[in-house]
């Protein structure tokens, strides 16, 4: 991470990739433990801290709330979805065309995201010109 005001959204917009590429593990794995008996699906938790980092004042502007954002505080955290739910009567609770679907989303939003800090540095570039 570099630590100056001008990098402040690539900072968040990277802790922001790194959450979903945690979370395409995630559901990775759940595709892979599909006939797994017992497994349950895992999910990854980013967005929720991310809202509550920004804060919810309606008077701020975005870059005044990305540069109050502590970075530290944005950790992506692995949990057990519906642990006592399984529709299955193996225990399972993965549905994989659920977990496909989660899958195809979570690709989407993470070239966004990558050509988002792709958009930062070429906006960088332009202002040193």
């Amino acid at each position: 991470m570099i630590q100056t005001s001008v990098y402040n959204y690539i900072n968040v917009l990277d802790k922001a990739a790194d959450a979903s590429w945690l979370r395409n593990e995630a559901i990775s794995n759940n595709i892979a433990n599909v006939d797994t008996p017992g497994y349950k699906r895992q999910d990854v938790d980013f967005e929720s801290q991310l809202t509550k980092a920004l804060g919810m004042s309606r008077y701020e502007t975005m870059d005044s709330k990305v540069a109050g954002v502590t970075l530290s505080n944005l950790k992506p955290s692995t949990y057990t979805d519906y642990s006592g739910y399984s529709y299955r009567l193996d225990g399972n609770n993965v549905d994989i065309d659920s977990e496909n679907v989660a899958l195809a989303n979570n690709q989407l939003k993470y070239q966004a995201l990558i050509t988002s800090v792709n958009q930062e540095f070429a906006n960088l570039k332009s202002v040193m010109k």
